[in-house]
């Protein structure tokens, strides 16, 4: 079955005023990436990875060009929409966990399915089997406190798969584990994508991780290129 792209940047262009000068970071970035899809996006600080991730989620507005999910132009919709669109549509996964003290695991990855409308059961039930997905169902009553730092990852994921978004965005997500556990919640991470059709778009620095992946990007100028 032909893979459909759902996340498109078209002539993305992103500056920033830094005194009496601008400073252009992103220079008309074209990317695609398609369901079932894993990219790993490889490129030194400074150059761009964040704020490319933060356009492709809808977070910041670009200066110029134009951001497709699913094939629905989003910078001309109003803030409501685009919080509609990333809520329903993307997935943000960081280098920190950001789970919420007070709550149990399962609870962390219930809170989005509430917030979405759905029943308390419902909820309770989807994030159960992802839990069990991420091999880490044993755990679900723990607060974030009493996880190691792998589950505490692989409960950050599970939480911002729990809507079913068409993507997901990965912001160094591994970048606190040791390799052995850096490669245990990428297993689990690439499992959901393949399973589900995901669309994956993962920053990282660990080269071991990128070359794992379908294909992998760096910044070079201002725009988006392959490696």
């Amino acid at each position: 079955m032909a893979r459909k792209t759902v996340l498109q940047l078209s002539g993305v262009e992103r500056h920033y005023g830094q005194g009496e000068t601008t400073l252009s970071i992103l220079k008309g970035v074209d990317f695609e990436l398609k369901t079932g899809e894993i990219v790993a996006l490889v490129a030194p600080s400074g150059t761009g990875k964040s704020t490319l991730l933060h356009l492709a989620g809808l977070l910041e507005h670009p200066d110029g060009g134009e951001v497709f999910v699913d094939g629905r132009a989003c910078n001309g919709l109003a803030d409501g929409e685009r919080t509609a669109i990333r809520r329903a549509e993307i997935g943000f996964v960081y280098q920190f966990h950001h789970l919420l003290p007070e709550f149990s695991a399962i609870e962390n990855i219930m809170m989005p399915q509430l917030i979405a409308g759905l029943s308390k059961a419902e909820a309770k039930e989807r994030a159960g089997q992802l839990l069990d997905y991420m091999r880490i169902g044993h755990r679900a009553e723990h607060r974030p406190s009493e996880l190691s730092g792998g589950e505490q990852q692989r409960v950050a994921i599970a939480r911002a798969v729990a809507n079913a978004p068409r993507v997901l965005l990965a912001d160094e997500p591994t970048g606190n584990l040791d390799p052995k556990t850096a490669s245990y919640v990428f297993d689990a991470l690439e499992a959901l994508v393949r399973q589900s059709g995901l669309a994956a778009l993962i920053a990282t620095h660990n080269h071991d991780l990128a070359a794992r992946m379908d294909r992998r990007v760096t910044i070079e100028g201002g725009k988006v290129v392959e490696m």
